[in-house]
């Protein structure tokens, strides 16, 4: 039996980078998994290849910012797996960019997905987990909702919010059998990194290392799993040492 056999997850950002790597480790772990993310090419083929290791997926093109989508997304794990048991509350974006060049819009939109989208999902999910008797959200947010990064007003802004959100979350709901905590990550080899000089981000970091997605995907596998029954309104920051410093 796997740390999550029969459990229906939602990882929103689910084909690429850390959601995918936590993807392939629930399904390992015995999860269905519905999985969203605006690419429905990547979705298919990652799907696909799921399916060839025995996962039980699906895949749902959806804006996570967008109410009527999100709505889809819950309707169909519904309807392929008739409950919600875990939410990934994975998707982000990030670009690094001087706060005088930085229009209002590049503000809005990266808050709009990386802390707004964040609540918007966790809200369909709560209404699911209090009819079915409990459940459980991680959030992902950023080492950098602790610290400080020039150039990052927005990301670091919305981030910080995504911790404080899961505190509140946690904490209105604990009584209720539904858990929220966040992970945290450091520099992880993902897409979402660019073109950032991986020289500069390895030799800011302590361990000398980036940190890989599926380090990360152990860490939301124990947020997402009974192994952390006892936390909630946590966040479990995975960075190589960085904020220690």
């Amino acid at each position: 039996m796997g740390k999550l056999q029969d459990k229906v997850a939602v990882i929103t950002g689910g084909v690429s980078g850390i959601g995918a790597a936590s993807a392939t480790l629930f399904a390992a772990e015995g999860a269905k998994l519905v999985l969203v993310d605006m690419n429905q090419e990547l979705g298919d083929r990652f799907i696909e290849e799921l399916k060839g290791q025995g996962g039980d997926a699906v895949f749902v093109k959806a804006d996570v910012t967008n109410e009527a989508d999100v709505q889809n997304v819950f309707d169909t794990a519904k309807s392929q797996f008739g409950k919600v048991d875990i939410l990934f509350n994975n998707a982000g974006i990030g670009s690094v960019k001087p706060t005088e060049e930085l229009t209002y819009a590049e503000w809005r939109r990266t808050v709009e997905v990386d802390l707004d989208a964040v609540f918007l999902n966790a809200q369909f999910a709560i209404k699911e987990f209090l009819q079915n008797g409990g459940g459980v959200i991680v959030n992902t947010a950023s080492m950098y909702g602790w610290v400080g990064s020039p150039g990052s007003a927005a990301y670091n802004a919305a981030k910080g919010g995504v911790i404080n959100l899961t505190r509140s979350l946690g904490l209105e709901y604990a009584e209720r059998n539904i858990r929220v905590n966040a992970l945290c990550p450091g520099f992880i080899e993902t897409p979402i990194l660019g073109d950032t000089d991986r020289e500069f981000l390895t030799n800011a970091t302590p361990m000398k290392r980036l940190g890989q997605p599926e380090e990360m995907a152990k860490a939301a596998l124990f947020l997402a799993s009974d192994d952390s029954s006892f936390m909630t309104g946590n966040s479990l920051i995975v960075d190589g040492g960085y904020t220690a410093q």
